[in-house]
């Protein structure tokens, strides 16, 4: 595996899919098969087109930034900060799984809202 083209792939990815093109996202980017986790998106990659499809029609105004992208084996790990209207912020965390193929074919992730006060003055990013 080339863990630094997974992780140029999942980063390429995710922005395409993120900022309004999921189909061309999928079309590049997926295996043959595409396993989703999250409770929110159906299974496979027609899910994931409508609800990226609907995210960028109901918030346009979102943006997305890399903060870290960790490789190891058949992983990619994402670290992101997320600004959506009313500048809310999220802190999400993503895995992808690759085929032999260099293809994603699998997809994990927890999504936090960063609180207006924290217990420490450390940052969630």
């Amino acid at each position: 595996m080339d863990l630094e083209q997974n992780k140029a792939n999942a980063i390429a990815f995710y922005r395409t899919a993120y900022e309004g093109n999921p189909r061309e996202a999928v079309t590049l980017y997926v295996g043959d098969q595409y396993i989703q986790h999250n409770p929110d998106v159906e299974d496979g990659p027609e899910g994931f087109i409508r609800y990226f499809e609907r995210m960028q029609a109901e918030y346009p105004e979102k943006s997305i930034e890399f903060l870290r992208c960790i490789a190891e084996g058949e992983l990619v790990a994402l670290h992101t900060r997320q600004t959506w209207p009313g500048q809310e912020e999220y802190v999400t965390m993503d895995f992808f799984r690759f085929d032999t193929n260099g293809k994603i074919v699998e997809h994990w992730d927890a999504i936090q809202k960063v609180p207006p006060v924290a217990a420490n003055d450390n940052s969630m990013f």
